[in-house]
């Protein structure tokens, strides 16, 4: 089915009396081109008058999205939003901004001290975590015809929690997706498991590192434990990929010893958003590989473009440079212990919040403690109302939050879920945590014991 089907030409625009000066007062037309133009005061007008239709970000809480940054990172970006990134000749010093980027990730993650490992930037997560899928395909392609073995049904071992962008993967590249079963006890992959889905065909395994469905970090550390026991048993050789899509912006600055990165030798790759826990506007992620064995030459394109030589590994082509500067100048702004004490922040209004729905309200935790700022609660057996139902009625006060199921064989249980996020306070939690409160009260109210109806819920 078409993503966005086309509309009837019968509906038209009206432009506003105050503006008569600038232009007619005639219908604009929806769905075709306008036969001439307009001055741009009015054609500004009318686009933004439209667009106060969609919700707040900054209230929206269902994404990890950053929706707030400070003016300079704004002025910076507005410069060079008509930069190309992709003509590195003719940007020289936006390219070299990627690179130190790439850099002090690539330190940030513990690659080796060498200094061999490589990387870039990307339209977001989601791009980066398909370029990783790509290197772990071609190099388990490269292994199965240098010993002589058949390179068709790859697969790649994943839990059932990842996010879609994963399956979107296997699905447009052709790759057998192994998703592992999670349970009420693990809401996520789990090492002996992750090692119990491999064999001989499979490309590697993605551990998360803050888990879209309750902001839990998958523990990275243990199944790359169970995949060395597995190797050293005789069994496949199976590199790790971490999709640290919001805990990679996380984890090194609150979680200095938790080892999730290439401090674990069978890491091969990390992705991770810098427009979510990076604190920059969408978009712009990042993918950087232990080293250059890691990722395949073959995948990456020597282009004759624009008079120079670059080396290019993406999915798209021209994009802005206004993202990759913006993660520079955040970079420079906030340092390590300013990144450490923002994420702070966000974490303690994430507890804050937690403990208060969970002591004031008819709510219980999913999910663990560690990991991700997010709270992720469930309603209590016995009341009226579903989850469903409360994220209807806060919409009502513009709050945006998402009911959704969660993962295959637990997903007979739904949940509410806040992303805590920079801009989103105690002052903000505590307006929200009252607004959950009456909504509550007039819910149970509304419907006076009777059984709550499911709704549907929010789309990864």
């Amino acid at each position: 089915m078409a993503l966005h089907r086309h509309a009837a030409d019968g509906e038209s625009l009206r432009t506003r009396p105050q503006f008569a000066d600038l232009a007619e007062t005639h219908p604009l037309p929806k769905n075709r081109l306008p036969r001439r133009g307009m001055p741009a005061p009015l054609a500004y007008q009318v686009v933004h008058d439209e667009l106060l239709l969609d919700g707040s970000s900054r209230l929206n809480l269902a994404t990890f999205v950053t929706t707030w940054m400070e003016r300079e990172a704004r002025e910076l970006m507005a410069e060079c939003a008509d930069k190309n990134m992709i003509d590195k000749d003719e940007y020289p010093q936006t390219a070299e901004l990627e690179r130190r980027c790439v850099g002090m990730l690539a330190e940030l993650w513990h690659a080796p001290s060498h200094g061999q490992a490589t990387g870039c930037s990307t339209t977001g997560s989601s791009e980066a975590a398909m370029l990783a899928g790509l290197a772990l395909k071609w190099r388990w392609r490269d292994r199965r015809r240098a010993a002589g073995a058949t390179d068709d049904r790859p697969n790649l071992v994943m839990g059932a929690n990842v996010q879609v962008c994963w399956e979107k993967f296997c699905r447009y590249f052709d790759v057998e997706p192994r998703l592992v079963p999670v349970g009420p006890d693990a809401t996520h992959l789990t090492p002996d498991a992750a090692a119990a889905h491999c064999d001989e065909r499979t490309i590697g395994v993605v551990a998360v590192l803050g888990s879209t469905y309750d902001g839990s970090y998958e523990p990275v550390a243990a199944v790359a434990a169970a995949l060395d026991r597995l190797a050293a048993g005789g069994g496949p050789d199976v590199p790790l990929h971490v999709d640290a899509a919001s805990g990679g912006f996380v984890a090194p600055f609150l979680d200095p010893d938790l080892a999730w990165d290439f401090r674990l030798d069978r890491v091969a790759s990390i992705n991770a958003s810098g427009h979510k826990y990076g604190l920059v506007y969408p978009g712009v992620g990042w993918a950087v590989w232990r080293d250059a064995d890691a990722l395949p030459e073959g995948l990456v394109f020597d282009v004759d473009y624009l008079g120079g030589h670059m080396p290019t590994f993406a999915l798209n082509f021209s994009r802005p440079g206004a993202q990759v500067v913006a993660q520079y100048y955040t970079f420079l702004r906030l340092g390590h212990e300013g990144y450490r004490a923002v994420q702070q922040a966000a974490r303690d209004t994430a507890a804050w919040l937690a403990d208060d729905l969970v002591r004031r309200g008819p709510f219980r935790r999913v999910g663990a403690e560690l990991g991700i700022p997010a709270v992720t609660v469930a309603v209590a057996d016995g009341e009226p109302f579903d989850v469903y139902e409360l994220s209807e009625a806060l919409r009502g006060r513009n709050w945006l939050l998402p009911a959704y199921p969660m993962p295959p064989a637990i997903d007979d249980l739904s949940v509410l879920r806040v992303v805590v996020r920079n801009g989103f306070g105690r002052d903000l939690a505590g307006m929200l945590a009252q607004a959950v409160h009456d909504e509550v009260a007039e819910l149970r109210r509304r419907h006076g014991g009777q059984g709550s109806r499911r709704r549907s819920g929010f789309h990864h």
